[in-house]
């Protein structure tokens, strides 16, 4: 081969080279731009009571539980905002476990368990037998997700609450309402595993390519340093299980502790949780409207647009 033949077989090669990396590139800008989230872009919302809305009955005026559009939660505030068609499969008192498995144990989507906080005997229907969902379904909430993506191929968001009832079961089992770490590491540690297989259902078994993002939990309130240790400690399970998936994380309890600084670092007091009776400074656990709206620009914050 001559020199000239060399010199030309090298510019070819450069030049293939060159378009080749040029293709790659905009391969990755457009598959980066079509995981973007769009007006007009499908969402899927998945989680408990905090992602359902729901709200305690002693709420003023009390919550039509028999009409599910009636509670917006973060997701149809985020969807309102940003013009999307959201599915919000959650279920109030959903578990880790519950929402893989209906059978498994929840705490009153499907049964209530013995001792329960409402003071109900346990067995009794749930929630999802009783009142509507903001979606209808059959089987898990995971199998709603699964066969919701695989038929909506070009969804562009999946949000995931889970875990926080996980400890309420504790709560209810033990005497001392789990309040040794040795009683609550297993609770953190079955959340771990739980939204792990959730995740990897969505990413490996559905082969999702958008955005997934974790919702934080909320402190109910900085005057209870136990419960915002729980709260911290659902939220690093969730974050620690979601390593190797590409998620993103929404910091919804960042945005409660900076909206509740001029309340005395007091949730309840800055307005973010139902309020009981009609009475100020008597607050339930759940977000009001307001903390929704905290929660949705939480969620905001974390995709890309």
């Amino acid at each position: 081969m001559t020199v000239v033949s060399l010199g030309r077989l090298f510019r070819a090669t450069v030049l293939a080279s060159g378009c080749a990396a040029v293709l790659l590139a905009l391969t990755a800008v457009s598959a980066t731009a079509a995981q973007r989230v769009r007006p007009g872009s499908r969402y899927l919302a998945l989680g408990d009571s905090a992602t359902f809305g729901w709200e305690e009955g002693e709420v003023v005026p009390r919550p039509n539980y028999r009409n599910a559009a009636s509670f917006r939660a973060y997701p149809e505030q985020l969807a309102s905002r940003l013009r999307l068609k959201v599915a919000n499969a959650a279920c109030p008192g959903e578990t880790s476990a519950s929402l893989i498995n209906p059978a498994a144990q929840s705490y009153g989507c499907e049964t209530l368990p013995p001792n329960n906080v409402f003071g109900l005997p346990a067995g009794l229907p749930g929630y999802r037998k009783t009142y509507p969902l903001h979606v209808r379904y059959r089987g898990s909430q995971l199998g709603y997700a699964v066969k919701y993506l695989r038929k909506h191929r070009r969804t562009r968001l999946v949000s995931l609450m889970i875990g926080f009832n996980d400890f309420t079961l504790c709560y209810s089992a033990t005497s001392d309402h789990c309040a040794s770490e040795s009683e609550r590491a297993p609770v953190f540690a079955k959340v771990r595993r739980n939204v792990r297989r959730i995740l990897r259902a969505i990413r490996r078994k559905v082969r999702y390519r958008g955005q997934l993002v974790i919702v934080h939990y909320y402190p109910p309130d900085e005057g209870s340093p136990f419960l915002s240790s729980v709260v911290g400690g659902v939220n690093r399970a969730m974050d620690r299980a979601a390593r190797g998936f590409r998620v993103r994380f929404a910091d919804g309890y960042g945005e409660f502790r900076r909206a509740a600084l001029h309340s005395g670092g007091s949730a309840c007091k800055a307005g973010l949780l139902t309020q009981l009776n009609g009475q100020v400074g008597n607050c339930g656990i759940h977000p009001s409207y307001a903390g929704q709206v905290l929660l949705a620009q939480a969620l905001e914050k974390a995709i890309k647009l």
